[in-house]
């Protein structure tokens, strides 16, 4: 669907075409140097944030764990719209991005290590502290940057897909997190439950925390550097997953990471037709999809029943 729908409507014959190479070149440049890398950096993005929001729940042991509770996503707006304010081109509000993205996270994790070791509710309230001092800064960047600036620095904001071209570093981080994160599911198991259980089975607790902090901190830089800001994805599929099928992170982890891709999917194809030719902003779409889903599902399944 996303190949075939836009501004242009192409029937599912030529689209097959074009992927192999026997479509009219217009066809051809349509699906393959537009279409197809847009909607697999969708989907790989969708499954970046997904991971990591499964990653965030069991460091931090919280339902409400998401990937921007780091602080990423406020650094990585921060520079990212001071960089378009100044005129700089996409390489380096991409660069800025990911540079204020892993700042800020790091940032979070110092303050909240402090002189000792950190614990879960003390990396979340910073978190969520440093998150609203960074949205501080981006509502007054915006107020005071110049109206030509504003539209681009909006759709950054909601999430924008129309300049992502370049699937490929999503997607290799897609494949190795997926596949480091379903073998080692077990170790998430154990964790999960607690990091007492964690030590007395005889997993490193310290080092496990370190390696899911840096794993779940570039997904979402990467993420955050590819597309934009885009919410809910990290947040609400893993739940969806959960409830669905159940907490063994054997399936959730890789089943996330698809859900979160197809969703993704779903919306930016939504946002290129409903309005064509025009373009809705992506997180808005998410949302939209993802919420009256969650509660239907929520609706069906007994919490007493959600592990």
């Amino acid at each position: 669907m996303a190949l075939a729908m836009g501004s242009a409507d192409i029937a599912v014959a030529e689209v097959w075409g074009a992927l192999r190479g026997t479509a009219p070149e217009r066809v051809h440049s349509l699906v393959n140097e537009l279409r197809l890398p847009r909607a697999l950096t969708a989907f790989a993005v969708g499954g970046l944030l997904a991971i990591a929001g499964v990653l965030m729940q069991v460091l931090l042991r919280n339902p409400l764990a998401e990937p921007y509770i780091l602080g990423s996503s406020g650094g990585a707006a921060v520079a990212a719209l001071i960089a378009m304010s100044l005129g700089m081109g996409s390489i380096v509000v991409d660069a800025a991005a990911f540079a204020g993205a892993m700042t800020a996270t790091l940032l979070v994790f110092a303050i909240a290590r402090g002189t000792g070791s950190w614990a879960p509710t003390r990396l979340l309230l910073t978190g969520v502290v440093l998150a609203a001092g960074f949205g501080a800064v981006t509502t007054m960047l915006l107020a005071t940057s110049p109206d030509r600036n504003l539209r681009g620095m909006l759709f950054w904001l909601m999430g924008d897909l129309s300049f992502a071209f370049d699937p490929a570093r999503c997607l290799v981080l897609l494949g190795l997190l997926a596949a480091a994160g379903t073998l080692g599911a077990r170790h998430l198991n154990v964790l999960a439950r607690g990091e007492l259980q964690a030590a007395i089975v005889g997993l490193p607790v310290r080092a496990f925390r370190y390696l899911i902090f840096a794993a779940a901190a570039l997904a979402t830089a990467l993420s955050v550097t590819t597309a934009g800001v885009i919410g809910f994805i990290g947040l609400v599929v893993p739940h969806l997953v959960r409830l669905v099928a159940g907490s063994d992170h054997r399936i959730v982890l890789p089943a996330s990471a698809l859900a979160g891709g197809a969703l993704l999917v779903a919306a930016d194809t939504l946002a290129r037709t409903i309005a064509a030719p025009r373009q809705l902003p992506v997180g808005a779409l998410t949302a939209a999809i993802g919420v009256p889903l969650f509660l239907v599902l929520m609706g069906r399944i007994r919490t007493a029943g959600y592990r």
